[in-house]
């Protein structure tokens, strides 16, 4: 569980860059970015390369806020305690600061 939850919360990191979400709300950019994460590696990869792949995750309202929760989910199935755990990167909206300052 924990080594998902950090591969998933680096991998929405990594999208969390200004010519991704300029203009979109914080849960919008978040869910679009889900969306792409759930779509999987290849295409992550493919977004990143291609920031114009990333428009129809946005356009076409592709959510996956459940992904978002799995690791929490998982966690409570197995302990019956909720998780009480920081990951190393944010998978918050706009908290990749040097994506948003450089870009």
């Amino acid at each position: 569980m924990v080594g998902f939850a950090e591969h998933l919360f680096w991998a929405l990191y990594r999208l969390d860059r200004k010519e991704y979400g300029e203009g979109l709300t914080g849960d919008a950019f978040l869910y679009a970015r889900a969306a792409v994460v759930g779509a999987g590696c290849e295409e992550c990869e493919k977004v990143l390369r291609d920031p114009a792949r990333f428009v129809p995750f946005v356009n076409n309202l592709v959510w996956a806020e459940a992904l978002l929760y799995v690791p929490d989910n998982a966690y409570e199935r197995l302990t019956g305690d909720e998780w009480d755990r920081n990951t190393r990167y944010s998978h918050e909206s706009y908290s990749n600061a040097a994506a948003w300052t450089n870009a």
